[in-house]
Order: C-alpha cells, then structure tokens, then sequence
C-alpha cells in the first residue's frame, strides 16, 4: 500500500487485528530483518522500537536519549529499505520521535507511536501535518477518554497483562481492555504480556498489539496466525 495515501493509511488502520512492536533485541540471536520479513504478509502495522528490555525494566541503568534516538532512525530506516521490495508491506511507523518521522516522512515512514511522556500530541500533528499516523499510549480509562479528544487516529492501551519485556509485574486485565475499547472513539490496540494463550481472552477488543510473542517465537508466522485467530475467537 501507499504509505503516503492518508485515506488508505487510516482504512488500514481501521481494519488492522495485529500490531507488530518490533524490538530488535527480542529476535533471539536470529537477524532482526530476516525475522521481521517473515512476518510482513501476517501483522496489520508495524512500530519500529528499538530499545533493549533489561534497560527499559532497570531504574538503575540511565538512558541515552541521543543513542536511542539514532538507533529508532537507524532501525526505521532499515526497516523501510527492506519494505521496498515488499510494496503490499503494512505500514511503518516509528517510537517516540516525532523528529524521526518527520526525517523519514517522504521514504515511507507513516507516522510515529508516543507516550505519554513524550511530545503532545497537537504538536506532532503540527509537525507533521494531516496526513502521517499518530497512535497514543494510555494505561486507564481516563487516559482513553482525554486521548479522544487529542488529534490522534488510534491508542495503545495496556499493560493488560503482566509483561517482562516492559517489566510489568501485573497487568490492567482483560475486562479493562474491553471497557476501554467500548469508551474509545478510535481504533485501540490492547497492549502487554499477550499470547496466543491468552489471546482469546481480548476477542471483544478484536486488536492486540504485541512484540515478543513473534519475536520471539520459534515459529513467528505461526505464531502470527494464531495470535489473529484467537482474536478472532477461534474461528
């Protein structure tokens, strides 16, 4: 698809079950490229973050703004190389930087992803314009709620269960992601510790957005398919 076309930017959007976080570091040894272009005709949207779990989950090991902004350019940059011979590729956004997206706005980047830490998210719209795709993370109904009224076009919403790549040692739950689905005006993508063994249990979200349960996956296509079946209730 185009990743410049807003109208099919936003109609992926809205038909989109799975969101692939791709973290280098959770390819388990194996080439993070090589294991991503396995995935491509299996995940909806793919967000490109590039940061190592053991320092995201450690208060004691200080970050390197700079070194992480390089790396999401870098990985973001690689990430759209190799979509250029996959044109049916989904589309590819960034982590955090809205100064990435802008950067690789006109190589195919199609939005970026933020928290609620980072820029605001009127803005990144004013940055980047109408048409890129900007997604907001919230942790609890309130947070869905204001999110609405952001210039934003979908939310993550989590950890709904306990994660160790994002060092959550419990999650909001289930029932939280299908209340905060129901009060969202916006595509939302439950987020954190889903499985395919758990993924059943979000079939009312039908959205879930997920990192190592492919990544690390012996088997990610396969793992791919039945993340969307279970979302699907089983069918």
């Amino acid at each position: 698809m185009s990743a410049h076309d807003p109208a099919e930017l936003r109609a992926c959007l809205q038909d989109a079950e799975l969101f692939l976080v791709f973290t280098p570091e959770l390819a388990c040894e194996r080439e993070p490229l090589a294991l991503l272009e396995m995935l491509l005709s299996e995940v909806d949207i793919i967000e490109v973050r590039p940061k190592a779990p053991a320092k995201a989950a450690s208060a004691t090991i200080a970050s390197d703004p700079a070194a992480e902004a390089r790396a999401t350019f870098d990985w973001t940059r690689a990430v759209l190389d190799l979509l250029k011979s996959h044109p049916d590729a989904p589309p590819v956004l960034c982590n955090d930087r809205v100064d990435v997206a802008l950067a690789l706005k006109h190589e195919g980047c199609a939005g970026v992803h933020l928290g609620m830490s980072d820029l605001p998210p009127a803005e990144a719209r004013a940055l980047l314009g109408p048409d890129p795709l900007i997604g907001l993370s919230t942790h609890d109904l309130a947070q869905v709620l204001r999110a609405t009224e952001e210039p934003v076009d979908y939310l993550g919403f989590g950890p709904v269960f306990p994660s160790r790549t994002k060092g959550y040692s419990q999650g909001l739950g289930p029932e939280a992601a299908w209340i905060a689905s129901e009060g969202a005006c916006l595509p939302l993508f439950p987020i954190g510790g889903i499985r395919v063994e758990n993924a059943m249990e979000l079939g009312a979200c039908r959205r879930a957005a997920v990192g190592s349960a492919l990544l690390a996956s012996p088997d990610p296509p396969a793992a791919a398919r039945r993340l969307r079946a279970g979302l699907r209730g089983g069918r």
